[in-house]
């Protein structure tokens, strides 16, 4: 059993930046491809970004590519997501996940929390 806790959001003019942290209570965490989803008002939870256990391979999507940064450190059980130059549009409930291996599915998910942008 996974389980992951968020922390980091908050309220931040466009323009700004926020650091999602999501630390994870798993020993083997270095052997977790971890991920970054949100869910905005009326939405349905989209991918953000993704980094294999190494951190050396990392994805995102084409909405904050160039704006955001996946990181993790293994001997912390954590994973970060760096948001820079954030938009309105980028408010959502942001969501880290966890899945084992490079192939398999995220099944272990945060309680997510809230990042507002205000324009």
């Amino acid at each position: 059993q996974v389980q992951l806790v968020e922390s980091g959001g908050g309220l931040v003019q466009a323009g700004g930046s926020l650091r999602l942290s999501c630390s994870a209570s798993v020993r083997t965490f270095s052997t977790y491809t971890m991920g970054w989803f949100r869910q905005a008002p009326g939405k349905e939870r989209a991918f953000v970004a993704r980094i294999r256990w190494s951190g050396g391979d990392t994805y995102y999507a084409d909405s904050v590519k160039g704006r955001f940064t996946i990181s993790r450190d293994n001997a912390k059980n954590t994973v970060y997501l760096q948001m820079n130059s954030l938009k309105p549009e980028d408010t959502a409930v942001y969501y880290c996940a966890a899945a084992a291996g490079v192939g398999g599915s995220f099944e272990y998910w945060g309680q997510g929390t809230q990042v507002t942008v205000s324009s």
